[in-house]
């Protein structure tokens, strides 16, 4: 049975404080122990101040790492960035201040080393200093994900994949999104999370997970010694069923899926989260699928007001499958996976996924039985 600790909180730094201490010591008061190294995952995706809702709010990283540091551990604070600075995300997020004073580490994952995680992936490259720890505090943000629904507590330990590995996997699963959750299950078994505290204060609706969305107050703190049990309690929460987020599904095909959760505290009812939908890749009869998929399904589309032609979904994008068209940014959907690397990270919100009329219309045909 996986316990799931829930509390409806603000960010004053007592009370986030106060439920972290509870959500950690409902699982065991010896889990972090003297000398221990503690590496605390945040999600850092990109520079942005905690009002935007990208990253996990300062508040919530002070109160794991006092925690840890309390009873004598060491600390380290570390994520792999999907792009830009790790010293100026770490400034620009308000991190850098909340910790002030705090004998902590700030240490991008930079170094990697070869994890066997079992078929069909066999040993892939993890952040060392993740796979290494003493202990590992996993600190989702609740947010929409235009490819696979919600970045939860499984998911943000992708960022455990070192650099530009990370859009080397989207190329290697391509546009099977359930051999990338199964990837993201895998992670999550070889870093053994200790503990995931999700920051639900402000969330992040809509075109997510970076600076297309729109943040969204819930005030709330779910945790747990199970991350998939979080996940799952995140999904009741926002009305949608559990087996809809690919993370879980998998979950229950990898027998991951927790058999009873017990649930303490007061779970919101929240019926108005926008989130992105998600459409098949392919559909129809097989023989048809490479001009579907070229042709007729969601694609990422760039919204001309907004896109100031930085590159940077160019420079990240893993199927190589964005150019120019002069001085605008144009997509080769042959080549495009739809992983929508390059909706996470726009700096500007400026890419959005969007399915052609012509691709609604033949989808709904081809269920029609």
């Amino acid at each position: 049975m996986s316990i799931v600790i829930v509390k409806r909180v603000t960010y004053d730094y007592e009370k986030v404080k106060s439920t972290f201490c509870e959500v950690v010591d409902s699982i065991g008061q010896d889990l972090i122990s003297k000398n221990s190294r503690v590496v605390i995952k945040p999600n850092l995706l990109m520079a942005a101040p905690p009002e935007k809702a990208i990253v996990t709010h300062p508040v919530l990283v002070r109160a794991a790492a006092e925690y840890a540091i309390d009873r004598g551990a060491s600390v380290q604070i570390s994520d792999s960035p999907a792009i830009g600075s790790f010293k100026k995300i770490i400034r620009e997020s308000g991190i850098e201040r909340a910790l002030e004073g705090l004998p902590v580490e700030f240490k991008e994952f930079k170094t990697s080393v070869e994890v066997e995680v079992g078929e069909p992936f066999g040993r892939i490259e993890i952040a060392e200093d993740a796979v290494h720890a003493d202990v590992v505090i996993n600190l989702p943000k609740l947010k929409s994900h235009s490819q696979m629904l919600l970045t939860l507590g499984v998911k943000n330990l992708f960022g455990c994949i070192v650099g530009f590995a990370k859009p080397e996997w989207h190329l290697r699963t391509g546009v099977d999104r359930e051999s990338f959750a199964r990837l993201l299950l895998r992670i999550y078994q070889a870093v053994k999370p200790a503990v995931t505290v999700l920051d639900g204060i402000l969330a992040l609706e809509g075109r997510g997970p970076s600076k297309g969305g729109r943040p969204k107050h819930i005030g709330v703190l779910i945790g747990s010694a199970d991350a998939v049990a979080v996940d799952i309690v995140v999904c009741k929460m926002l009305g949608v069923e559990p087996d809809n987020l690919l993370t879980n599904r998998m979950a229950k095909a990898m027998g991951l899926f927790p058999s009873e959760i017990r649930l303490e505290g007061d779970l919101p009812a929240v019926r108005d989260f926008r989130l992105p939908e998600i459409t098949p890749l392919v559909f129809g009869p097989p023989l048809f699928h490479g001009l579907i998929r070229r042709h007729l399904v969601q694609r990422p589309v760039t919204d001309k007001r907004l896109c100031k032609e930085c590159g940077d979904c160019q420079r990240y994008c893993p199927a190589s499958a964005i150019g120019r068209d002069g001085e605008r940014i144009a997509f080769d959907y042959d080549k495009c996976i739809r992983c929508y690397c390059c909706i996470e990270v726009c700096p500007h919100g400026a890419i959005r996924a969007e399915e052609t009329l012509l691709g609604r219309i033949m989808r709904k045909i081809a269920q029609i039985k």
